[in-house]
């Protein structure tokens, strides 16, 4: 099921055309969201010359999907860096996306973007113990950042402990993108399918390139960089309340099931529910969060369509929290990626733009070491690659060995499951009219077993996130194609 952000519904973005045949440029960007674009407008303005090869529409992924808080506080990541990385790198983290912020409010001014650009704090809080956040705060404070620690906040509930994060801001961000792409050679409905050192093909033509940058959320490319040993990716969920409460600042709770809160316009966005891609078989987020507003504002009605517009995203998860920003792989001089962006993704892009501009133009830039894709750090790295690399054998020895989990007969309308089907297991969704919708429960990524998103009536892999939607159709990366699917049958 396809859900539209409050951004998309309030943005239509003028259609690109498809890639025309065969060409060559100076620097291909594979990726049409806010950090491919904000890449090629920086690259456009060193002299450089641009296209942008992007698979749907321009806007149509992650960046469509966000919350779109524009903030350098990035949950408890501050006393993590300096711990395990070191106050330099750490000071590099925080300067990048400080400078990401400011380099907003630079654009924003300079082409006069009506964007809904809002000055605000962001705040962490606890309402159980306030230790983790006020040793968040010494570290932000030693770093510099504009940080205070407060008691009381205007959430409609109490805090024990809330740190605040002044000079952020929140937007529109399909608004941005909409004139920042406007002079951007962008070819939408052009997929990538291949790539060489210098050479990309897609569904409607090939690409010379002296450079390539990966600006497409998660890298599809296996080898080099191993990205998909390197992360995993995560789902979230978002209902943009009516009629809530009015909020300055925006939140985000660090205690598990810690909702986020932020402001857009007449509306308050609520978000929370996050899990693993592929571990969500009872559903049940937008329910989740529908409850968490009745204990918060039990006068209004949540039940009602009118009142609320669903919607989730995705986000790629590095193994230390840190994005991976720079060369793609030891050996791969001219090929450039920007993905692992977490939860920030709007800060993130803008940081990604600045870095890979300063690197493919050969001017320095020191903030760049800490997000260098060839980094290592074991304090921080070495549990959770062995963790994803027992996940995915996991996951692949259930796609060989695990019997099915459903009958069909057992699933009602609505629901979907892995079951046999015409002697072989497969994924099945029931629709409410009795339609079998049959798909392969084979993830063509690399294979592992796909699982039912009831929240998204979506097939997604636990592995490396792909998803799919019921009837087979791609929805998300890494995955390049659909799976295998059969026409829908009538019982």
């Amino acid at each position: 099921m396809y859900r539209e952000s409050i951004w998309q519904q309030t943005t239509a973005i003028p259609a690109r055309p498809e890639l025309p045949g065969n060409i060559s440029t100076d620097i291909a960007i594979v990726g049409g969201g806010l950090a491919g674009i904000l890449t090629a407008h920086f690259l456009e303005q060193s002299g450089r010359q641009c296209i942008v090869l992007e698979a749907d529409r321009v806007g149509s992924g992650q960046t469509g999907h966000t919350t779109a808080k524009v903030t350098s506080q990035h949950g408890l990541i501050y006393q993590k860096l300096i711990r395990c990385a070191g106050k330099k790198k750490a000071m590099q983290y925080a300067k990048i996306n400080q400078d990401a912020i400011e380099r907003y409010r630079i654009l924003i001014e300079k082409y006069k973007i009506d964007c809904d650009w809002e000055e605000c704090p962001a705040c962490l809080y606890t309402k159980e113990s306030g230790r983790a956040l006020r040793d968040e705060y010494y570290a932000a404070k030693e770093l510099g950042l504009p940080v205070e620690m407060k008691k009381r906040t205007e959430l409609p509930f109490a805090v024990e402990d809330a740190l605040f994060c002044y000079g952020q801001a929140c937007f529109h961000p399909l608004k941005f993108l909409q004139v920042i792409a406007e002079n951007i050679q962008v070819y939408e409905k052009t997929k990538v399918l291949r790539v060489k050192p210098h050479l990309l093909t897609t569904s409607r033509g090939t690409v010379e390139a002296e450079k390539i940058v990966f600006a497409c959320h998660y890298p599809f490319v296996n080898r080099p960089g191993y990205y998909f040993l390197r992360m995993h990716q995560e789902r979230s969920y978002v209902c943009a309340l009516k009629e809530a409460q009015t909020l300055h600042g925006m939140y985000l709770g660090i205690d598990r099931d810690g909702l986020s809160f932020r402001p857009a316009g007449e509306l308050l966005l609520l978000g929370g529910g996050n899990h693993r891609t592929g571990e969500n078989p009872m559903g049940g987020q937008y329910e989740f969060l529908l409850h968490q507003a009745e204990v918060c504002w039990p006068e209004k009605c949540w039940t009602k369509d009118e009142n609320v517009i669903p919607w989730s995203a995705q986000d790629c998860m590095t193994l230390d929290g840190i994005p991976y920003i720079g060369q793609f792989g030891r050996k791969t001089e001219d090929w450039f990626v920007a993905t692992g962006f977490g939860k920030w993704g709007m800060t993130s892009s803008m940081a990604a733009a600045i870095l890979l501009t300063d690197q493919i133009c050969g001017r320095e830039n020191p903030c760049g070491e800490v997000f260098s894709p060839q980094r290592l750090h074991p304090m921080t790295s070495a549990k959770p690659f062995l963790t994803e690399g027992t996940y995915a054998a996991v996951n692949l020895l259930k796609q060989t060995f695990a019997p099915p989990k459903e009958k069909l007969d057992r699933l009602l309308p609505g629901q979907g499951g892995v079951v046999e089907y015409n002697g072989q297991k497969a994924g099945v969704y029931k629709a409410e009219d009795g339609q079998i919708f049959a798909v392969s429960v084979k993830c063509p990524h690399m294979g592992c077993q796909l699982v039912w998103n009831p929240d998204e009536k979506s097939w997604d892999c636990p592995c490396h996130g792909s998803r799919f939607d019921y009837r087979g159709r791609l929805i998300d990366g890494p995955a390049q194609t659909a799976v295998d699917g059969e026409f829908p049958r009538k019982r």
